[in-house]
């Protein structure tokens, strides 16, 4: 199976090159959908909102969100642990919340950052993780080793900012 799913800040997901889409979040948002992540196998996807609420639809279990409770920057991302049973929300300040199979490896919650946190992706083997910033600074935990960054290369807001992380 090939393609791939493009998913908006309503949550509409829209199944493209042979892809399927499993479902779409609710009409009716506390916040804007701001992330996405596939289980394994591509069978299923959760989604995320800024205020750390999570959606599920197809073979990707819920297994917990950030919806409803107390946040000190709004989630801007997320990453699926290995195997498909648990994922990662990040928040714009670096606060790491680990749902699933997914362990709590670190985070840079209560740190001052040069610029927001901006994304972030599981290492390979799902022990560990990557945090970007959108100044190119790179944050490693557990077995992401640290591989250099961009921050100082590259001004933190405009076009040229950094936006995303993936995995190898």
């Amino acid at each position: 199976a090939g393609g791939y799913r493009l998913i908006d800040g309503v949550g509409r997901v829209e199944a493209c090159g042979g892809s399927t889409a499993l479902g779409s979040a609710p009409a009716s948002l506390a916040a804007p959908v701001v992330g996405a992540a596939s289980s394994s196998g591509g069978t299923g996807y959760w989604l995320v909102g800024a205020d750390g609420g999570v959606f599920s639809f197809g073979s990707a279990g819920f297994h917990g969100s950030m919806g409803g409770k107390h946040l000190n920057a709004p989630i801007v991302g997320m990453a699926a642990a290995p195997g498909g049973n648990g994922y990662w929300l990040v928040g714009a300040d670096g606060g790491v919340f680990s749902f699933g199979s997914a362990s709590f490896h670190g985070s840079m919650g209560g740190t001052h950052l040069n610029a927001p946190i901006v994304s972030m992706a599981a290492a390979p083997g799902g022990n560990g993780y990557w945090l970007v910033g959108a100044d190119g600074g790179v944050f490693s935990f557990g077995s992401a080793g640290f591989g250099g960054a961009l921050a100082g290369t590259q001004p933190s807001t405009g076009p040229s900012s950094t936006v995303g992380i993936t995995s190898p």
